[in-house]
């Protein structure tokens, strides 16, 4: 497999009707001022006597889900003929009652005490009965969507909740994302809801290009091509509240802004909003960086964010540590990752007989985590920098896998923090660094 790819896109959308959004890049929303506009975005939506199906982050999102649910809720209960909440897992581990209880904002066991009416579900992206066919893109559209990087016609799944329903309403936060640009809008769809076919094509599409290519590229990159192009699918009517956190926040009063409409347009004004809140600059590349991964990665699966949005400002040669003692596995829901372990992406495609029939989702992780890089028979992998692993997972398996490994018990914090050559970054994972263009 020969690649040459760069993460093009239309830059900055602007829409012939402004997007109703509230807040902006530099403060932040009251709670009134969040729930008025909620009310008043789906008051004016034509929603009586339809059933709704809300499609929500996870819990490895920052997002005041709470906040945000109660308004929703009280905007549609009893205006609705059905309202059920689907949580977008992607490939992610399912919450449990408690995990859901403390994500959502009710006792245990009690959501009906605070939201009458409303069905929670996880998006069972394990069971193959949970799934709906919608259509499929051809070969040739792919080819156009992709700029010629992949020819394959591709089946769109998704989870049936979303188009047994008259409306599916994405409720969910915009950051810089790895694999498309910026996620939020129909990203919630696909990869969130999705069946596999659509989750392997779009990430390993993004790998080709690169996360450190695509990763806050602005506008239509060809993973959201290819992501709207399955949502367009969906026979349902599709609305999106898409907001900009205060990375790291989950509580009330820490949304910058939110944006109602199309998912097409309340994501590109989100993203507009995002790519000024969620991205940090540097004059010039750092020798070392400590990234410290929140609770809400629980796995290297999902904190490997914290490399992909500090890569861009590590200098050649240098490292990323992924600081988590709380971490005890790479990836539980896809084991195979501890087989086939870490490479850049000139390791799979120069071996592409190899690990062509191997998930191409997991191949793309792969790729994510272990950055830029080449590969040849001669000189075999060299990648530009060093990952390291300062967890609770076992030095073998870590370094089977192709990773540096580092007690985390010898991690100090605060004399790294002093060193002007290392970048310490708590709460990482949201925030996108990026080294400052000479004027």
């Amino acid at each position: 497999m020969t690649v040459s790819a760069t993460a093009t896109s239309t830059g900055p959308i602007t829409t012939a009707v402004p997007v109703p959004t509230a807040g902006g890049p530099r403060g932040l929303l009251t709670d009134d001022e969040v729930t008025r506009f909620v009310s008043e975005q789906l008051a004016a939506a034509d929603l009586d006597g339809r059933s709704v199906c809300l499609v929500i982050p996870d819990g490895t999102r920052s997002c005041p889900l709470p906040l945000l649910l109660s308004a929703v809720h009280r905007a549609l209960h009893g205006r609705v003929r059905r309202l059920t909440a689907l949580v977008a897992l992607g490939t992610h581990a399912a919450m449990d009652e408690q995990a859901l209880a403390a994500h959502l904002g009710y006792r245990p066991g009690a959501v009906a005490e605070r939201y009458p009416g409303l069905t929670v579900l996880n998006h069972r992206w394990w069971e193959p009965a949970d799934f709906a066919s919608v259509g499929t893109i051809p070969a040739t559209r792919v080819g156009e969507l992709s700029g010629g990087l992949l020819r394959r016609e591709v089946r769109v799944r998704l989870n049936r909740a979303v188009v047994e329903h008259d409306v599916a309403l994405v409720v969910g936060p915009v950051f810089p994302h790895e694999v498309v640009g910026f996620s939020g809008g129909n990203k919630y769809f696909f990869p969130g809801v999705s069946g596999p076919e659509v989750i392997n094509l779009s990430h390993w599409l993004g790998a080709l290009i690169t996360s450190a290519e695509i990763i806050g590229t602005r506008g239509i990159t060809p993973v959201r091509a290819l992501i709207d192009e399955a949502a367009a699918l969906i026979p349902s009517r599709r609305l999106a509240l898409c907001v900009v956190v205060r990375s790291g926040e989950e509580r009330a009063g820490s949304l910058h802004a939110v944006s109602f409409g199309a998912p097409e347009e309340a994501w590109a004004a989100a993203a507009d909003i995002s790519a000024e809140t969620h991205v940090r600059h540097l004059d010039a590349p750092v020798a070392r960086v400590v990234s410290l991964i929140p609770a809400r990665y629980a796995d290297i699966w999902t904190a490997a964010k914290g490399f992909y949005k500090l890569e861009p400002v590590v200098a050649d040669g240098g490292e990323v540590i992924l600081h988590a003692p709380h971490v005890r596995h790479l990836a539980p829901m896809h084991p195979e990752i501890e087989r086939i372990g870490y490479h850049c992406r000139d390791y799979f495609t120069r071996q592409w007989d190899r690990f062509s029939h191997l998930s191409w989702g997991v191949l793309a992780h792969s790729t994510h985590l272990r950055g830029a890089g080449t590969y040849d028979e001669v000189h075999g992998e060299r990648c530009r920098v060093t990952v390291t692993l300062a967890t609770a997972i076992p030095e073998d398996v870590v370094r089977a896998a192709n990773l540096n490994y580092l007690d985390p018990a010898r991690v100090d914090v605060e004399t790294l923090a002093a060193d002007p050559d290392t970048l310490v970054v708590p709460h990482a994972g949201e925030v996108l660094y990026r080294l400052r263009r000479p004027a």
